[in-house]
Formats: C-alpha cells, sequence, structure tokens
C-alpha cells in the first residue's frame, strides 16, 4: 500500500473479491466526499462494467474493470485510470490513484437516514457513525477498575454503571481495558458511562 495513503488513512483493509464483491461493491451508491462541497457525485459500479457517475443534473455513463492483482481501470474524461481500492470500513471506500499521490474516499449512506450533500453532512455522518461504534465496543467490551489501591474485575460498562448507581464504587474509579497492563490512560468509569 502507498505510503501517502496508508499515513493519511491507517487501517485500510485491501479489497476482497470474495468478502466484498457482491456484498459491498457492486450496485453500491457511494457518494464522493472528495469535492462535495462543489459538487455531490454518487458512483455506482454495476455488473456489466458500467459505472453511473449521478449529478445534480445528469448522469454519466462509463466503463470499469477489475483485474487479477484486484486492480481497477476506470475510463475518465481524463483518460483511463488505475486504483486499488480499500475498505475503511462496510460503508467507507477508498480508491488509490495508483500513479499519484492521490484518493478518491466514497461513503455508502444505505444504512444512513440523512442526505450528504456537504462537509459538515460528512462530518455528522462520521460522528454518528463511529459514536455507535463506540458505544457498541464499550458496551462489549470488559474493564478493570482500581479502588482504594486494589484492583477489581473484569467488567462489562453495564455492571460498572449498576456499581455506580447502587454507591458500591465511586464513577471516578479509575478503569483499563482487559487488554492493557495499566491505568496510564486516565480513563474513568464515568468517562465509560457517558459513551454509552
Amino acid at each position: 500500500m502507498n505510503d501517502y495513503l496508508h499515513n493519511t488513512i491507517p487501517n485500510l483493509k485491501p479489497f476482497n473479491f470474495e468478502r466484498h464483491y457482491n456484498s459491498h461493491f457492486i450496485n453500491t451508491p457511494w457518494v464522493l466526499v472528495n469535492g462535495i462541497s462543489k459538487k455531490k457525485s454518487i458512483y455506482t459500479f454495476k455488473t456489466d462494467n458500467i459505472l453511473e457517475i449521478e449529478r445534480k443534473d445528469n448522469t454519466i455513463k462509463t466503463t470499469w474493470n477489475l483485474n487479477i492483482e484486484n486492480v481497477f481501470s476506470i475510463a475518465t474524461e481524463d483518460g483511463l485510470i488505475r486504483v486499488k481500492a480499500y475498505f475503511k470500513d462496510d460503508d467507507i471506500l477508498v480508491l488509490n490513484n495508483e500513479h499519484k499521490e492521490e484518493f478518491a474516499l466514497y461513503i455508502n449512506t444505505t444504512n444512513y437516514n440523512e442526505d450528504l450533500n456537504s462537509v459538515e453532512d460528512i462530518k455528522a455522518f462520521l460522528k454518528e457513525k463511529y459514536k455507535k461504534k463506540v458505544s457498541t465496543v464499550i458496551y462489549d467490551h470488559e474493564f478493570y477498575y482500581i479502588e482504594k489501591s486494589k484492583e477489581f474485575g473484569p467488567f462489562k460498562v453495564e455492571i460498572l454503571s449498576k456499581m455506580v448507581k447502587n454507591e458500591e464504587i465511586s464513577a471516578y474509579c479509575f478503569v483499563r481495558d482487559i487488554n492493557e497492563t495499566d491505568y496510564s490512560k486516565r480513563l474513568r468509569i464515568y468517562d465509560l458511562i457517558q459513551e454509552l
């Protein structure tokens, strides 16, 4: 993977035909984030190698192909470009130009109720998406807590929250994830409860 792309957007997963093609890629409307403040574009890759680019006033049809190495060739106004596809999450697609330090970022809004028409809409989408993700991770995860120099746990946040409500422990006790070795992040039970 290109260092430029990796440094800009960490933890990308390369396009995998078996995993992504039918479930995440084909016939999925992808909103282009780059340039959304000027004009909104929705890209849909069709099974017949047609790429539909829908804009406010028109729809452009062009072609795309995928080779054995999972490199996409896309016919554009400027000629044929070759890109590698990556997923940040199931609904964030990145197409990285093989010959330049540039990439296009797309968002699948199929499971999102609001329209994406501006940078502010993108920020709201990402905030909501990652807030849900954090809540889910925190809710399902276990933590140790320390009180009066003694460690207890691990407990799920739901249990810790009940213990705080019942005044069995303080909401300001430090916690650590079960995968961490110390309390250096200075996270408290109160902080976990706020994210639920």
